[in-house]
């Protein structure tokens, strides 16, 4: 895949403005800040996945909404359903104490997401327009993958708190 800094013009119904803004965002989820000495950045989306319970799930929030973007350009579902697979993947790994956060510093979902969009963004002839039943399941697939970022943290401390107390 190519590097998602290389530039290139959209025309098709002034989607430029709306592809620098999810380019913004994806930039703050994953590379606001470079570690000085080194070209690894480190952004927003794995600092919050450091909040106990609901960072993961706030993290999933600003990465779906990239998604739900992408659809309303006509992104082909194929594509969607990859970024879809980039967001999940991002998020239930990253909800696994201590192994999650370091997995949240490495995989990229939102440039990876934003690659895929500019991909197809390139061949307007293939997108389509946004499936309204495509954005009410992925909607209630959110609620339901939120529901369980928030649940895994919370099992895992009550175990935790089983095996130290001894109650």
């Amino acid at each position: 895949m190519p590097n998602s800094s290389e530039q290139f013009s959209i025309t098709p119904d002034g989607y430029a403005p709306r592809l620098k803004r999810l380019r913004q965002l994806s930039g703050i989820l994953d590379n606001i800040i470079t570690i000085p000495g080194t070209q690894i950045g480190v952004g927003l989306d794995p600092i919050i996945g450091l909040l106990p319970i609901g960072g993961d799930a706030l993290g999933l929030i600003f990465s779906f909404y990239i998604i739900i973007e992408a659809a309303q350009l006509g992104v082909p579902t194929a594509t969607l359903g990859r970024m879809v697979m980039n967001v999940i993947v991002d998020s239930l790994v990253g909800s696994i104490p201590m192994l999650g956060d370091l997995f949240d510093f490495a995989w990229r979902a939102n440039n990876y997401n934003i690659i895929l969009l500019e991909e197809a963004l390139k061949f307007p002839q293939q997108n389509q327009k946004v499936n309204n039943t495509f954005i009410l399941i992925f909607s209630i697939g959110l609620f339901l993958l939120a529901i369980v970022l928030i649940s895994i943290p919370v099992i895992l401390i009550r175990i935790l708190w089983q095996v130290f107390t001894g109650s």
